[in-house]
């Protein structure tokens, strides 16, 4: 009698079942991939922000920069856009992203106007 060569059912499931297992424990990873770059770029738009602010603030000898100076500042970035509130940064798709402006050194009266003095950035 000729031996047959191949794979039982069981087998067969068992390989299944564990590519199942495997494939539930990484999908929660990948699953929460886009508010992890969402949170990346708030955090780039902030950080470019409060770069912006520190280089305004060395090239004129410690003066504080409009909201306007504060956008033109942040040179190599497209969509950068300043309204009366902050600095929004456009990504290209349907988010935007804000960084808050604020006129006093502990960031709780905030920016108005496009001419206002920017002393904080959160």
């Amino acid at each position: 009698m000729k031996k047959q060569a191949g794979f039982t059912l069981i087998e067969l499931v068992m390989v299944i079942v564990i590519l199942g297992i495997l494939a539930a424990s990484f999908a929660p990873k990948f699953l929460d991939v886009k508010s992890d770059a969402i949170a990346a770029a708030e955090s780039a738009a902030l950080g470019a922000t409060k770069s912006a602010l520190t280089v305004y603030l060395a090239k004129n000898q410690g003066t504080y920069p409009s909201l306007t100076n504060l956008e033109a500042t942040i040179d190599g970035a497209a969509g950068v856009a300043a309204d009366n509130t902050g600095i929004e940064f456009d990504t290209g798709d349907t988010t935007n992203y804000k960084v808050a402006t604020f006129t006093d050194d502990a960031c709780s009266a905030a920016t108005a106007a496009a001419a206002n003095e920017v002393r904080c950035v959160q």
